[in-house]
């Protein structure tokens, strides 16, 4: 699981917005000393919020601190349909026009068209996956009510 760290900003009907600060990986990296993006990174510049909305059982309320994750695998294949459809879509339409008998120029239009058809089919799909349980992440763990301590965060019992 891939997990995350957040305050819940609003509660919906099975779902929760969570509000998470994303960080870089520079404090696993082997040359954050000599790195800008590190520098960049102790300085807070590096840091940026994001919006994420969770399923959740109903026990959440605005204000706590909760934990969300998503499967590996989820993300595993929406970056496989992400960055490879296109690309396969790309080459494939380019072999097909070369297999045709088409000129250098035709077969450069043609990979690009079938990689802009690969781009809409992902789009199409992912709209159809946008409701899907197993690709949405899901509240974890949640924190103490009223405390602000995250390290509070306790096993929540179903998941």
């Amino acid at each position: 699981m891939i997990e995350e760290r957040g305050r819940v900003l609003s509660v919906e009907q099975g779902a929760v917005w969570v509000e998470t600060v994303r960080h870089s990986a520079c404090s696993s990296c082997q040359a954050r000393a000599g790195c800008g993006q590190s520098l960049l990174q102790r300085l807070g510049v590096g840091a940026r919020q994001g919006f994420i909305r969770a399923l959740d059982d109903g026990r959440c309320r605005v204000g706590d601190e909760v934990l969300i994750a998503i499967p590996e695998s989820a993300v595993l294949r929406g970056s496989a349909l992400v960055y490879m459809l296109p690309l396969l879509a790309l080459f494939a339409g380019a072999l097909l026009a070369h297999g045709v008998g088409a000129g250098e120029p035709s077969i450069i239009l043609a990979g690009f068209l079938a990689m802009a058809a690969g781009f809409a089919a992902v789009h199409w799909y992912s709209h159809r996956l946008g409701s899907d349980p197993a690709f949405m992440p899901r509240v974890q763990n949640t924190a103490v009510v009223g405390s602000d301590i995250v390290s509070d965060i306790q096993e929540r019992s179903g998941y």
